[in-house]
């Protein structure tokens, strides 16, 4: 049924750099996927290989599909045999999730392109429907941009905010300095640290420091640390939101008491695809642990469709959203019109411009694949 499965680099500048603890971006960094039935239909995907969240980079992502590409086409004709392919490659795709990611979506697509249907029906899920409300991300800007940036936001009616910390307590001062004097309650912010500090005391000390009790911190210490983020938790009475800290299902027994204390940010393409994604959304359900749906920078439409998508099935485990940037942060997007949210951040389904089957989406792709995979 899958006659090809294509992979490129997809390259979409920036309006404006991104910066936070581990990286700075001015570029998508994305793998696309083409996948096409034998008479045509076609089918797309996109996965955000990350160094520092999943150890991929586009180079890596490519070779992986290249390796699996003939035995995919062979394997998988339905969303049986799609779901028998990932429960079967589990360990290959714990290596490999962004690229897996692209390759699923695309061949979601196609299916659902095949069949007639959209993508939720697919799965047997309810069709999308209603608003999706996103967070405001304003990034490690420097104070007066981090400044313009909030008043933008504000003006169009955002009231959550995440905010990227950079460890200078200045700098970071400033940040909270800001939202305070906008107004802005500590409940209605979350601030990811990105991975900053060396150990909780460190941690603990530079978050006290900011006089700010937000609602949660993300990723105060290395991935992993259980204990020690648990120990923030008590100390600072708030949340942790684990994003690097957390890749797959498995790993949530891993986390001991602070499973009382966390939210997950579940990302489409760290989780490796919409199959998987569902699958930890259920196991979160049970243990009762929130979910926020979030996003790489720079995710264009495909992704943001696909997280629409898990976001729906979250239901009241559902916390917020991030992402839906599209033109907002691209300078193009590879669909016409580019799904993304509109004033307060809300995304409604009825205005998105989703038609036909598959995701939904009318795509646009000349000119932003390439087949270099050199690091901007």
């Amino acid at each position: 049924m899958i006659a090809s499965l294509t992979a490129s680099a997809l390259r979409i500048p920036f309006r404006t750099t991104f910066r936070h603890a581990s990286a700075v971006r001015d570029t998508t960094q994305a793998i696309w996927v083409e996948a096409r039935s034998g008479d045509g239909l076609p089918g797309y995907g996109e996965g955000c290989p990350r160094e520092y969240v999943t150890g991929e980079d586009l180079a890596g992502a490519r070779a992986f599909l290249e390796a699996w590409d003939e035995e995919l086409r062979r394997s998988v004709a339905d969303v049986g045999s799609l779901r028998d392919w990932v429960a079967g490659h589990a360990a290959i795709i714990d290596r490999h999730p962004a690229a897996w990611t692209a390759a699923e979506c695309a061949i979601l697509d196609l299916l659902g392109h095949v069949a007639g249907c959209s993508v939720e029906q697919l799965l047997g899920l309810p069709e999308l429907c209603g608003d999706f409300q996103y967070t405001a991300v304003i990034g490690d800007a420097e104070p007066e941009a981090f400044v313009t940036q909030l008043a933008q936001y504000r003006k169009a009616g955002f009231n959550r905010f995440k905010i990227k910390i950079s460890g200078d307590a200045v700098r970071d001062s400033l940040k909270v300095a800001a939202l305070v004097a906008a107004g802005i309650a500590p409940a209605m912010v979350r601030v990811d640290a990105n991975n900053l500090w060396p150990d909780a005391d460190a941690a603990i000390d530079a978050l006290s420091a900011l006089e700010y009790p937000c609602f949660a911190f993300e990723e105060p210490l290395r991935s992993g640390d259980y204990a020690g983020m648990l120990r923030i938790a008590q100390a600072l009475d708030t949340h942790i939101i684990l994003d690097e800290s957390l890749l797959r299902s498995s790993q949530l027994d891993d986390l001991g008491g602070l499973g009382v204390a966390c939210v997950v940010n579940l990302r489409v393409s760290k989780m490796g695809g919409v199959l998987r994604s569902l699958e930890l959304l259920q196991a979160l359900r049970e243990r009762e642990i929130p979910v926020i749906v979030g996003a790489h920078v720079g995710e264009s439409s495909v992704l943001t469709r696909a997280a629409l998508t898990v976001a729906a099935a979250a239901g009241e485990h559902l916390l917020a959203q991030e992402g839906a940037f599209g033109t907002h942060l691209l300078r193009h997007d590879v669909a016409k019109p580019p799904l993304m949210f509109g004033s307060s951040g809300v995304l409604s389904v009825a205005s998105a411009g989703l038609k036909g089957s598959g995701w939904g989406l009318n795509i646009i792709q000349e000119g932003l694949v390439s087949n270099d995979d050199a690091p901007d």
